[in-house]
């Protein structure tokens, strides 16, 4: 029987490099593989129907499930995370010293308000600082590009919160330099912090990565962004989600497995200096599988997520792991190294 012709939509991240490159192909599948510079292009054209199997964003991901039944599930495939703390900005007039501070400010999101970082970091910000999405405002944009408001999907804002979107020309960036927003929530780090053109932004959590480090130490979260999603209508095809799933590792693997590798000769393929320090650092702390795919190795990561998705009113009910994802997916085995 010839192989299911499918439509693939991932970045084109590192981990996910050999299953473009030819070194890992999905068993059963004759699949055409599409990337873009920007992922939300991806999650666009998942959204309107025109890929089978995509990364997806999370929160993209589960306001579908407000409609009667979404047309997607999901595989405990997890192709983006980061540590949340490093994405809030401040202006340095502002009067925000500590994450407390925020209460009764005006605060910028990109991209849309209940962004996927945005919804990790107001967790956390109500839930260990005390300070909640409704006790600021908060304006919704690009930081130094303008960007339209993504009514591709749905725009949930729970009662009690004010939300705008910015001017077309405005961007993030430049409203906080200039002061007409006193914090910024985003995944880019502002252009003027970058290149060092300004002095009026700064970052909230100055040692972000101690802050991070010690989250993880104190809850074992790794945050997650993204999720791969397959059509519902495809998910019950025999073998289908698990070959995707065992392709997905398999190419992870391949990549955790060559700096395994190298680290005996410090890394010397790696442009960056002392990243085998670094490295060695990480894997102490994060464990031999420090990007772990699969449901039970990341149940608390998702259940948070889940929770804080519907305490922030972005879902209307409090969804679960076995709502989500695919059934055949919900044992996957799990693995970590104690810390």
């Amino acid at each position: 029987m010839a192989d299911l012709k499918l439509k693939l939509g991932v970045y084109r991240y590192e981990h996910t490099e050999p299953l473009f490159d030819g070194r890992v192909a999905i068993d059963g599948v004759d699949a055409t593989l599409d990337t873009s510079t920007l992922i939300s292009d991806v999650f666009y054209r998942m959204a309107k129907g025109e890929l089978d199997v995509a990364e997806f964003g999370l929160t993209y991901f589960l306001r579908s499930f407000d409609l009667d039944e979404s047309p997607f599930l999901a595989l405990p495939v997890f192709p983006n995370r980061n540590f949340r703390h490093s994405s809030l900005f401040v202006n340095v007039d502002s009067g925000i010293e500590r994450p407390e501070d925020l209460a009764g400010k005006t605060v910028g999101e990109f991209a849309l308000y209940g962004s996927d970082p945005g919804v990790w970091i107001k967790g956390v910000l109500a839930e260990e600082y005390g300070v909640p999405p409704e006790r600021m405002d908060w304006v919704i944009g690009g930081t130094d590009h303008p960007i339209p408001s993504f009514d591709w999907i749905p725009q949930p804002v729970p009662d009690g919160v004010r939300v705008r979107h910015a001017d077309a020309d405005q961007t993030l960036g430049a409203l906080l330099e200039a002061g007409e927003i006193d914090a910024l929530l985003s995944v880019d780090v502002p252009r003027g912090l970058l290149d060092g053109s300004t002095k009026k932004i700064r970052r909230l959590f100055v040692d972000y990565e101690a802050v991070e480090r010690d989250y993880y130490r104190r809850t074992g979260i790794f945050p997650m962004m993204h999720v791969v999603a397959i059509r519902r209508e495809l998910a019950g095809i025999p073998g289908l989600v698990e070959s995707v799933y065992r392709a997905f590792c398999q190419a992870k693997e391949i990549v955790q497995e060559h700096y395994r590798a190298n680290a005996a000769k410090q890394h010397m393929a790696v442009i960056t200096p002392w990243f085998s320090e670094l490295f060695a650092e990480n894997r102490a702390l994060l464990g031999e599988d420090w990007w772990p795919y699969g449901l039970e190795a990341n149940r608390e990561a998702v259940d948070t997520f889940l929770r804080y998705h519907h305490e922030q009113g972005l879902s209307r009910r409090l969804l679960t792991a076995e709502d989500i994802f695919v059934p055949a997916l919900l044992g996957t085995p799990w693995r970590r190294t104690a810390r």
